[in-house]
């Protein structure tokens, strides 16, 4: 399997895991140190960049913030996600660069498709993602997402992005 297969294939199972709720496997397949971010819009043209002095949509400087998220939605302590909704979630255009030091920059666009109390919406935007070498996968080191919609008219939570 050539590189750019291996990490189309890692990008699709973590989706998939991700719309199965399967949150201990999505979970492992990002590292402890993980940074996740989607930052929040400034400008037309342009995001934050400092999630530490600038408003964001959503930050975790490392996994634990992912992991609290699925503790609150298993024991129904995320009012806004109970229940859960549906979701599909569609990645495409994948795009890789090798780094020095053995990691790989990868971007994606994505779309998620979801349904809840009878409502479906949609979000979409891209990420950029660093990944190392695991075995024979990937983990996740850093998982940086811009969201595209205008409006969100509905909750933001990790499982849409």
């Amino acid at each position: 399997m050539s590189l750019q297969q291996s990490i189309e294939q890692f990008m699709y199972r973590l989706a998939e895991l991700c719309d199965a709720q399967d949150w201990d496997s999505y979970l492992d397949q990002f590292d402890p140190g993980c940074e996740f971010h989607i930052p929040q819009w400034k400008s037309e043209s342009e995001v934050t960049v400092d999630p530490k002095r600038e408003m964001s949509l959503m930050y975790y400087a490392d996994r634990t913030g992912l992991e609290d998220r699925v503790f609150r939605l298993r024991t129904g302590k995320s009012a806004a996600s109970t229940p859960m909704p549906r979701t599909l979630h569609l990645i495409n255009n994948v795009r890789h660069a090798e780094q020095e030091d053995g990691r790989v920059q990868v971007k994606v666009n994505w779309v998620t498709h979801f349904h809840r109390f009878g409502e479906s919406g949609h979000f979409f935007g891209t990420a950029d993602y660093t990944l190392r070498v695991d075995g024979d996968s990937w983990k996740i080191l850093r998982k940086h997402t811009v969201l595209l919609n205008d409006r969100i008219d509905s909750v933001l939570d990790f499982y849409h992005v």
